[in-house]
Formats: structure tokens, sequence, C-alpha cells
């Protein structure tokens, strides 16, 4: 009896440890640019292993915008993305089938400008009329031109927008061959920095210093992934915020993890890239109160009204349709 009660308990064991393991979930994430100074949150939590922690299994890829990534979320070619909230708003109002939401805001102040140079006299806003200002389709900040021409009172009908690549913005500028462009601050910052651009040369108006509310940046997920799997991405929030909260304390240390994915990046320039858009678009000070990840719910939907005075909506959104702090941590949790 003993015997044959002993034999079932190892038969047991044995079924136990030849059964195969739960696999991780395999979660395809897609950046909204190159692997940059900004992306090294996110090499942190894949080194550290805070994402294999959560039972996930995640690949992380560049892009080509913070605009043109959002309907490859909505498809289902990237389970999850970095990307703009207010093109968000725009893709959901004309793709009303594609429940695509954001999950987790680290872009509290956008990093939407215009840059220029001192020797054309550009240092406000209405400086811009009368000007040609170059600036990429699908550029996340151009996205915003419109708002931001309302709300800084420029008349747009008194400048010229010329259409041109990511790759020669820059340049273009440098040669003066445009008064001004438009894009993400610490991109063009660095870029014309690259160009030999003293740094007392290059101007810099934020949209957020006249007039915009917008939000930037966000963590956003495909409809179809986030109901069949909730807790996947509970745990993608959770390793990425600790990603966030490791770079923002250790920056030196940090954009390590980035630079071995980018070798022929300066280290030195990467660097300087992280810390200003530590400094200026994540720990805001509204962050530091509030922690990383969450939004106000009275901005987010002032934002969208502030879409809506040069987009004309179809449905338009609420602020609950667009964001959800559902999958967050607790704010202690997040605090950086």
């Amino acid at each position: 009896m003993i015997r044959s009660l002993l034999a079932g308990v190892v038969a047991v064991l044995m079924a136990a440890t030849t059964q195969p393991a739960v696999a991780d979930t395999d979660v395809r994430f897609s950046l909204d640019w190159k692997f940059e100074g900004q992306t090294a949150p996110y090499f942190v939590a894949l080194d550290k292993g805070y994402y294999k922690a959560e039972g996930l299994n995640v690949s992380i890829d560049t892009g080509s915008g913070s605009v043109a990534g959002i309907p490859r979320v909505a498809i289902g070619t990237y389970q999850i993305g970095f990307f703009d909230i207010n093109s968000l708003v725009r893709f959901r109002d004309q793709s009303p089938d594609k429940d695509v939401k954001a999950v987790l805001m680290v872009y509290d102040r956008p990093a939407f400008a215009v840059a220029s140079l001192k020797r054309t006299g550009i240092a406000k806003p209405k400086d811009l009329e009368g000007r040609v200002i170059g600036a990429p389709p699908g550029d996340g900040a151009f996205a915003q031109w419109k708002a931001f021409v309302d709300a800084a009172g420029i008349d747009e009908s008194k400048l010229r927008i010329e259409s041109l690549g990511f790759p020669v913005r820059e340049p273009m500028l440098a040669d003066e061959r445009v008064d001004a462009i438009v894009g993400f601050s610490f991109s063009m910052f660095f870029n014309l920095r690259q160009k030999n651009i003293p740094p007392d040369d290059i101007v810099m108006i934020l949209m957020a210093d006249h007039g915009l509310s917008l939000y930037g940046n966000a963590i956003v997920v495909n409809s179809d992934f986030l109901k069949a799997n909730p807790q996947a991405v509970r745990g993608f929030v959770r390793a990425t915020i600790k990603g966030l909260i490791d770079t923002a304390r250790d920056p030196d240390s940090a954009i390590k993890a980035m630079m071995k994915r980018n070798e022929t990046a300066d280290e030195k320039t990467e660097l300087a890239r992280l810390r200003r858009v530590l400094a200026e678009n994540i720990v805001t000070p509204w962050v530091k109160q509030n922690g990383i990840g969450d939004v106000d719910p009275a901005r987010l939907a002032k934002s969208i009204e502030q879409i809506g005075l040069t987009y004309e909506y179809k449905n338009k959104a609420k602020a609950a349709d667009v964001f959800t702090n559902a999958f967050l941590p607790p704010a202690a949790e997040r605090m950086p």
C-alpha cells in the first residue's frame, strides 16, 4: 500500500516536472524614433529584467515618427507603442472602430518646438510671420502646428510652410534655406549642435510656453491585446515605470543601456539629450508631486478642446476614451 502511494507521488512529481513552463507573453514594442538618449529607460527596464519579471518577452524596435506608428499599433503589428497622444486623439476620431488607448503618460510636458538661429531675428512666435518654416509632414510636433498658431496668435497667411524630410530638416536651417524648423526640441537642438551650431546661437520656441495645454508622447496599446492580456499590460507599465525611475535617478548608468544598441552614437551627446528630456519633459513639477505616468483629467480634456480649435471632430473623444490610469501602480511606486 505504502509502496503504491509512493509510486503515485513520484508519478505526479514527474508529470509536473515534465509539463512545459508557461511561456512569457511576447510583446512587440515600437518606439517613435531612433535609439537615442531619450530611449534609455526602456533598455534599462529590459536589461535589469523588469519586463522578464512581469512574464514578458519584450522586443524593442525603432520608429519613423510619433504619428506614423499609431496605425501599426491599431492593427496589431505592434502590441504597444510610444507615440503622441494628441495624434492619437485625431486617429481615434478618424478611425472610431480602433479603440487604441494610452495607459502611461511619459512626456508630461511635450517637446513640441520651433527652432531657429539668432541671426534670423526670430525670438517669439509672431516673428515667424513673413518667414519660411520647414517641417516634416509626419512629425509629432508639426501635427500640433495649427493649434500652436491659434494659441500664439500667429497669422498663418503671412508665412510659408515648406515640407521636408527628417534628414534635411536641421541642415536646411543651418544653411539658411529655411528661417525656422518644427520638431521635438531635444532632437533639433542636438542635431543642430552636430552641424557645429553653437548652443547660444540656437533659438528654441517651446509651444508649451505659448498657450498649448497639450501632453506629449505616451505608451499606447492595441485594443485586442489590452482586452486579452490586461495583466501583461499592467506588468509592462509597472516595468517601464521602474526603468524611468532608475533612469531619472542615475542617467549616467542608464545611457549605457541605450549605447549598447547604438554603438555609433556619441555617448556624451546622448547623455546630454537624456538629461534634457528628463528635466524638460518627464520629471516635471507636476510629476514630482503626483508620480510618473498619470494625467490631470481636466488638462487632458482641455487639450482635446484645444485640438478641436483647428481640427473638425466627427465624434470627439472624452479624456477617458483616450487615456486610462487603470493599469498604473499606486502613486507611491511612481515617484521619481
